[in-house]
């Protein structure tokens, strides 16, 4: 098996770093603090399931969802079973295994922070998961995001009980050979186990918080790849001027442009422009730092989410185990996450009309500064970037069908009970998609700035720009003659993400 050096803590809040960290072996530790909390809030949970004057607890002593009226199994054991069995109703292709051991990261986290009355070894056993390459099969669909991510979280839980599918090393084969080749046993659970691993919004979170990420770094890629057409074409940077954009009032505005005007420096116009540049240029920094103002949110959306518990009911014990409290209530209702993806589908549109738009104007002779249509070495013998603009239409037209918001179309489930649900799950998975497309735009544009310097183009006159188109050329050769170029998509997109950003 993969070993590894890698250590992470869940003493404190995780970030999306550490959610990347988790695609591959990870050594995962719960300091002593931590684990003190989680035993005494098992104790509590004890006290409350087994002690005098028994309370009822959701979900230990009482069916589920709708059925919560009726009481469960007596033996912890069978709970589980009834917890889980009627779970598994999901359908759909695997979700990637870098969100499943993320959301097993992030719900690993949120049981460890000792208010969810969880045995300590459920705890070690997860961590002990990160370990190896092991990675539950989960299915796409079935999770409204309400009561937590249900049916996803439990096909994980399942696949760690050694039932279901699993992948190890990237191959699927069923759940308990992949725990044996892994060196891990099943895990055991009673009811409040299996309850709390499948009533968050793990899932949910990891796919959001993923798709930021890419979604920031495709932001940063198009900042860059904007100041290089801008060079390119010998734009006049007046667009950028730090007292227009103050005067606009927008705090990312601002920002946006300056740092476009430190990518620029050393620029000298043409003088050949017009007086006033297309809106793909002009307003670039307008676009760019309104999407960085909505980024924020989305960014603080993450972070509490991150840090947050997510489970029902919670345990509080008191000074004295034997007092306390236990809250039924509604941690794992997704409406932030969900609104937060829906927000991030919105900007990840823009950005991806921002990139097509650019690689039209790029590929049109009468707006790129006189250069051969479709940037063709011989029009018509060759066809230069023309696939590549029309598999970047494609690529919008897809953003754009998926940016439909999700968190308000709201259907009553569960006999009534769950009778508001969020939808984060599908606005967040959806989110995760539109980020790879929005990979591509930038990987789509930043092919063009490279064939455009090959077929006659200006040499960038800032030296930030010039370092850029460097990379690209170097990394990347012209169009000359036509090949299939989706492999160079892909690898532009790579090395503009990769490259110092401005």
């Amino acid at each position: 098996m993969p070993t590894t050096t890698d250590s992470l803590s869940l003493t404190g809040p995780l970030d999306s770093a550490a959610l990347r960290r988790a695609a591959t072996p990870l050594t995962v530790t719960v300091d002593a603090p931590a684990r003190a909390r989680v035993e005494r809030a098992r104790r509590f949970f004890h006290g409350l399931r087994h002690g005098d004057g028994t309370r009822p607890v959701y979900g230990a002593t009482t069916g589920f969802g709708a059925l919560v009226g009726y009481a469960g199994r007596p033996d912890e054991a069978d709970q589980c079973d009834n917890t889980l069995a009627h779970l598994g109703a999901g359908q759909g292709p695997d979700l990637p295994q870098e969100i499943c051991r993320a959301a097993l990261l992030l719900r690993t986290r949120s049981l460890a922070q000792g208010l969810s009355g969880v045995s300590s070894d459920v705890i070690d056993r997860l961590a002990a998961m990160f370990a190896t390459t092991f990675s539950p099969a989960v299915p796409r669909y079935g999770s409204v995001g309400a009561s937590g991510d249900l049916i996803p979280l439990a096909y994980a839980t399942q696949a760690l009980r050694g039932r279901g599918h699993a992948y190890l090393d990237g191959r699927r084969m069923a759940a308990d050979e992949a725990l044996t080749a892994a060196g891990l046993r099943p895990l055991a659970l009673d009811g409040r186990d299996a309850l709390a691993l499948v009533n968050g919004t793990s899932v949910t979170t990891a796919a959001l918080a993923l798709a930021r990420d890419r979604v920031r770094e495709a932001h940063r890629s198009l900042t860059a790849l904007t100041c290089l057409l801008a060079d390119l074409l010998g734009c006049d940077p007046g667009f950028l001027d730090d007292d227009l954009l103050r005067a606009y009032g927008h705090p990312g505005a601002v920002y946006a442009g300056a740092r476009m005007r430190r990518t620029l420096t050393g620029l000298s116009p043409s003088g050949s422009r017009p007086l006033q540049e297309p809106y793909s240029i002009r307003c670039s920094p307008q676009l760019l730092g309104a999407a960085e103002d909505a980024l924020g949110y989305v960014d603080a959306v993450v972070a509490a989410d991150l840090g947050g518990v997510s489970d029902n009911p919670l345990f509080f014990p008191g000074d004295d185990e034997r007092e306390g409290k236990v809250v039924h209530g509604g941690n794992f209702f997704g409406q932030p996450a969900a609104f937060a993806a829906d927000l991030l589908a919105s900007v990840t549109a823009q950005l991806g009309n921002l990139a097509e738009r650019q690689l039209d104007l790029l590929t049109d002779p009468a707006r790129n500064g006189g250069l051969p249509p479709m940037l063709a070495t011989e029009p018509g013998r060759q066809h230069g970037l023309q696939g590549v603009q029309l598999a970047a239409t494609a690529f919008v037209a897809e953003i754009r069908r998926n940016a439909t918001p999700a968190g308000m179309q709201s259907l009553p489930t569960n006999l009534h009970n769950q009778d508001v649900v969020p939808f984060g799950t599908q606005a967040a998975l959806r989110s995760y998609d539109m980020a790879d497309l929005l990979g591509l735009l930038t990987g789509s544009l930043a092919l063009g700035l490279r064939q455009a310097v090959h077929v006659g183009a200006r040499r960038p006159t800032a030296p930030r720009c010039a370092a850029l188109l460097d990379a690209l050329s170097e990394a990347i050769p012209p169009v000359d003659p036509d090949r299939p170029l989706d492999r160079d998509v892909r690898a532009a997109a790579r090395l503009v993400a990769a490259h110092e950003s401005p």
